[in-house]
């Protein structure tokens, strides 16, 4: 393969800072520029990921066209190497110290050449772009290569790739390998685009250590339809993991003269804490935020273990504490707590300083009166949504104030609600202070965010945690003291043999258990883990060094944030050096591309900062948006029947022709600057004039109305019996209801049914194995599973698997629960006058026999007892000795969504 020849040395350069991975191409290219195969390869050895995208594009028009490479990567991987092949030319991208590819960049700009820009497109990615003039028949190969350490997170790792071609792509491939010595607990994987027809092109083989997940679909298997020449093959692809575990909780890896010790001891018992809660109330937590705040506060009270004491303190102007002192987490206290937080209402300035220093006197205090159970560990949790207004309000004196009342002794969290907040003035505060930031993003899960964040943190397991290595046998180790070890994460120390490598590495892991100290010893043969590494083609060779590395470097950035000028200086000099030796992009490198002579763009992609606030905040919103320019108009068709369907079961109020026709006209006079006139769409609704078309009946003529047909609050199939489903309209319910509960199955089925509006109002499903919950709202859908819990928007496409079951949604709002020897279980969307959720059942004859609940009830001793003669559309039902009057009438099928389709069904009242 050619290499540029020094003539293009002085060509267009194209810089590109802190690269934030994943092919995209704008609508305008389709058909013109090419993608013929799109591979991504990963390779996890280890928890440390190597992933390679490989693009390969070619311009089908007879003119010169620009070929845009869009990626995406976790915010937390390093770029390692990116290039383009064009035309059999390689030009390649060298790693230099940011302020030296900032002159040639610069100069670039200088000569006119426009730059590109990167953004953040998510919670978890980064993303930038890369374009290239390609002439007519001419190929492009684009490569990216990224690493990244994965880190355990409430007991799994996790490895996020986006697939996003915006068209078919011929070779589509996706390969991930796993290998993990310790051997793999449990895998499942993710998706948001993957439908049945998808399902197909995804293979995923396991063994003990070793893991292959292949996604391969073909051309009409990425096919929106038949018809159709898009691609369904757009959004998020998830792997998660664990490892096997024991006691001792050590596992240390050699490979190629470095080795990485992990520290997830298993068994041990939660140590009892001392946690206060500081919440901003100022006005600014007005609304949906201080709304989110209560209720994540009210469920993170329920949390607390009995041996736990805590209090809450509350800040706007002032601040308030809830009780003068910590109080036990009795069943009794934590309902007043609850109380207190469901009162809590936002107005008035942020008093932060004030609110930090009452936390830290109400420690000392319990601390001086000896209340504080010994060997018990103190947290300070602040959650605030902007800047201080009142009392002190220099960040860097209240940062001094916090951390002289602390000295050390108790750990500070900070969360940072929604942008307006200055990030790295709470991720200084607490990393100074034993203790870590995180951004809560501004949506409908906020609060989900916030119990998450609590869960991370809600079971300490050791402090003051140190590893040790003989000192001749091992340097240039990475930090190996910790102050406090949490259940569901894991403790990473790596490091370098000496060159006379010993045959046993030998570690002693120390720490703290309610002040008795505990000592953990572990050794590794290096011979065998070096052939272990050795001979897999799996894997990514060489890789512990750069993991050490990668660790490292991640590592003194997050030292310079609390460092005094001097030291960063010195934390810099290292971890840029690291930097260029291992070619990584981080915030102080940058990545010098050559591009052909007489191209006329060069472009930077410069890592966004975490305190700027971005567009696109979930995944879901962040698929396909162009560069900002006219608004645009979008008509559906089936816009016009949702809103018939709404206002045919409403009655109409005074003036809703009048507003509505305003409307209508309203809406021809947008499409009207949009479509064509040949494209104009029908009206919303053929509603008639105000003066000329509403025809109203003569005082005193009195009709009927038809009662509308209602769907039944549940559909029941019941194979087998001589009525093939059953009708249940529950008419006596009060607060939560067990629907269905089957021990054998392993599988329970609660909800609560509100009779004014017809709804369950909540559905939840918990499983025994795996063990699952599943809880649906009107609002979103929350799958928890091992604690760990995720949200997600009704009619987003979701594809789960998971050991024994099957999680999946489509765009119209069904989501369903499937495993092989289960029953499936459907939750669906109703979207109807009163929005709400309805149950669905499936494979209904694998129940056991000792099925009960609710509906339970009716999957044994059923019996139905023949038509009386003069009226066969009654019967009775006869189930557990019960008789239930069951009427044959017309109802509303809503298993197949709203509206509903009318069926004749037997119904029976609960």
């Amino acid at each position: 393969m050619k290499t540029p020849a020094a003539a293009h040395a002085c060509g267009v350069m194209l810089v590109l800072l802190s690269l934030p991975a994943v092919l995209q191409t704008t609508p305008a290219q389709k058909n013109v520029i090419d993608i013929y195969s799109l591979n991504v390869d990963s390779k996890v050895s280890s928890r440390f990921a190597h992933t390679v995208v490989t693009s390969r594009v070619v311009n089908r028009a007879d003119t010169m066209q620009e070929a845009v490479f869009q990626m995406e990567l976790p915010k937390k991987a390093f770029i390692t190497n990116f290039s383009m092949i064009i035309d059999g030319v390689t030009y390649p991208g060298n790693i230099k110290e940011k302020d030296a590819a900032q002159e040639q960049y610069s100069a670039a700009v200088a000569r006119g050449e426009s730059a590109g820009l990167v953004k953040v497109t998510g919670r978890k990615m980064e993303q930038f772009q890369v374009s290239v003039s390609v002439a007519p028949a001419g190929k492009v190969t684009f490569e990216l290569v990224y690493e990244e350490l994965l880190k355990r997170h409430l007991g799994v790792y996790e490895l996020l790739l986006k697939v996003r071609p915006q068209q078919l792509v011929k070779h589509l491939q996706m390969d991930i390998h796993i290998f993990e010595p310790q051997g793999i607990s449990f895998l499942e994987t993710e998706s948001t685009f993957m439908t049945n027809e998808l399902a197909n092109a995804l293979t995923t083989s396991q063994n003990e250590t070793k893991a292959h997940i292949r996604f391969k679909p073909t051309l009409s298997q990425q096919q929106n339809s038949p018809e159709q020449q898009d691609t369904v093959v757009d959004g998020d692809f998830i792997v998660r993991y664990d490892v096997n575990r024991t006691l001792s909780g050590g596992s240390i890896q050699i490979e190629n003269g470095y080795f990485v010790h992990y520290f997830a001891p298993t068994g041990l018992p939660t140590i009892p804490k001392n946690v206060i809660f500081v919440i901003d109330k100022s006005g600014s937590m007005d609304g949906k935020k201080i709304q989110q705040t209560r209720e994540a506060l009210i469920k993170i009270l329920d949390d607390l273990s009995p041996k736990d004491q805590f209090n809450l303190i509350s800040f706007s102007n002032e601040a308030t504490q809830w009780k003068p002192s910590l109080v036990p987490a009795s069943a009794k206290n934590v309902e007043e707590a609850k109380s207190y937080a469901a009162s809590i209402h936002a107005q008035g300035g942020t008093n932060i300083n004030d609110a930090m220093l009452m936390a830290v006197q109400l420690l000392e205090k319990a601390n001086r009166e000896e209340l504080l159970l010994p060997g018990s560990v103190s947290l300070l949790l602040l959650l605030t949504d902007g800047d201080p207004t009142v009392g002190e309000t220099s960040p860097t004196r209240i940062q001094k104030n916090v951390k002289d009342a602390i000295n050390g002794k108790y750990s500070l969290f900070c969360l940072g609600f929604g942008f307006d907040v200055s990030y790295p003035f709470l991720e200084k505060l607490a990393l100074e202070n034993g203790g870590l930031a995180r951004r809560i993003y501004e949506d409908s899960d906020s609060a989900l965010q916030l119990q998450d964040f609590y869960l991370e943190v809600a079971n300490p397991l050791l402090t003051n945690v140190a590893f040790e290595y003989p000192s001749n046998t091992v340097e240039e180790v990475t930090q190996d003291n910790f102050q406090l070890l949490f259940e569901g994460s894991e403790m990473v120390v790596s490091g370098k043999l000496q060159d006379q490598n010993p045959d046993v590495l030998s570690a002693t892991v120390t720490g703290q258990l309610l002040m008795q100290n505990v000592t953990f010893q572990m050794e590794s043969r290096v011979a065998e883990q070096e052939e272990e590494f050795r001979s897999p083609k799996y894997i990514f060779h060489g890789f512990m060094e750069r993991l050490w590395a990668y660790l490292t470097i991640q590592q003194l950035l997050e030292k310079m944030v609390s460092a005094s000028d001097a030291e960063k200086q010195a934390l810099e000099i290292q971890a840029l050096g690291l930097s260029l030796n291992y070619s990584f992009v981080t915030p102080l490198t940058s990545m010098v591309v050559t591009k052909p002579e007489g191209q006329e763009q060069s472009q930077v992609a410069e890592k966004p900062i975490e305190n700027v606030r971005f567009p696109g905040m979930l995944h879901s919103f962040s698929s396909r948006q162009g560069l900002p320019g006219p608004l645009h108009f979008h008509h559906h068709s089936s816009f016009g029947r949702t809103l018939d369907s709404g206002l045919a079961s409403m009655p109409a109020p005074p003036g809703l022709y009048e507003e509505f026709h305003e409307m209508d006209l309203a809406l021809k006079e947008i499409t009207q600057t949009v479509l064509p006139p040949a494209e104009l769409p029908a009206p919303l609704h053929p509603l008639p004039s105000p003066a000329s078309q509403l025809v109203l009946p003569a005082p005193g003529t009195s009709y009927a109305v038809p009662a509308p047909i209602q769907a039944p609050s549940v559909i029941l199939p019941l194979p087998g019996q001589s009525v093939d489903r059953l009708c249940v309209d529950i008419k006596h319910s009060r607060g939560p209801m067990n629907l269905l509960s089957d021990p054998d199955q392993g599988v329970e089925v609660t909800g609560h049914y509100k009779r004014n509006k017809a709804q369950f109002s909540w559905i939840k499903v918990t499983f025994k194995k795996p063990q699952l919950q599943v809880h649906v709202s009107p609002e979103q859908v929350v799958v928890t599973r091992d604690r760990r819990s995720s949200a997600y928007k009704w009619k987003e496409t979701l594809f789960s698997v998971m050991p024994g079951l099957v999680l999946t949604m489509d765009k119209a709002g069904l989501l369903l629960l499937s495993s092989p020897d289960k029953v499936t279980i459907g939750l669906l969307y109703w979207d109807g006058p009163e929005p709400g959720v309805r149950l669905l059942l499936q494979d209904t004859d694998r129940f056991s026999s000792h099925v009960g609940g609710t509906l339970g009830q009716f999957y044994q001793d059923v019996l139905w007892e023949p038509s009386a003669a003069a009226d066969d559309s009654k019967r009775t039902l006869k189930v557990q000795g019960r008789d239930h009057p069951a009427t044959r009438e017309p109802k509303l099928d809503y298993q197949e969504g709203a509206p509903g389709t009318e069926i004749s069904c037997w119904s029976v009242e609960l």
